[in-house]
């Protein structure tokens, strides 16, 4: 799979580069957080919401809705699963990164099955912020030559347990946790964890 530059035209449709706002202080904050041989995932940490960005993060980006900072931080190589919200996500890179992602209007509007032929991968350099559009498949970050850290900012609550049993039935079946439909490749083993299993086609590594 050809690995594209993320200010290459060809992201324009999956989000765009956050510009105009300083991240030096997060990005040092986020020096401390674990960055384990596998994946790590925490939707809001206070020493990370505590930095001066926050408020600029709530009332800029996201309009001033209540918003979380968190970070998905370690070592990963595999697809397995995709994700999308209802929100667009900010990641911000702290160390090179790989995003691997697809466009939801490519999930079949029937059986909810998407073939991961259809995605595209791009690298993400070291202190690069994107925001990730609402319509974009996404799930945890490909590494590029060791282990990543990466600024996760969404809506307050987003990837937090659900409160209430989800249908079985359409987008329902997707719906993994709040803010949170998934759909899983069946090698993932998620499928203990009551994810959907959608995901065709090769379980991509890199």
């Amino acid at each position: 799979m050809k690995i594209q530059e993320v200010a290459s035209p060809a992201f324009r449709k999956y989000g765009r580069i956050v510009k105009g706002i300083d991240f030096d202080e997060l990005m040092k904050a986020m020096e401390s957080t674990p960055a384990p041989d596998g994946v790590v995932y925490e939707p809001s940490v206070p020493q990370l919401e505590a930095v001066g960005v926050f408020a600029e993060l709530r009332d800029s980006v996201y309009g001033g809705l209540p918003i979380q900072v968190g970070y998905c931080n370690g070592d990963n190589h595999t697809l397995n699963a995709l994700e999308y919200h209802r929100s667009s996500e900010i990641n911000v890179a702290c160390t090179d990164m790989i995003l691997l992602i697809g466009m939801q209007q490519d999930i079949d509007p029937d059986t909810f099955a998407y073939d991961t032929s259809k995605m595209e991968a791009f690298l993400v350099p070291a202190g690069t912020a994107v925001e990730v559009y609402a319509t974009t498949l996404h799930y945890a970050p490909i590494s590029s030559g060791g282990k990543f850290r990466v600024v996760v900012v969404l809506p307050k609550e987003t990837n937090e347990p659900l409160t209430f049993t989800p249908g079985k039935e359409g987008e329902d079946a997707l719906l993994f946790a709040r803010n949170k439909w998934l759909i899983a490749h069946p090698e993932s083993g998620l499928d203990k964890d009551g994810a959907f299993i959608g995901l065709t086609g090769e379980n991509i590594t890199l």
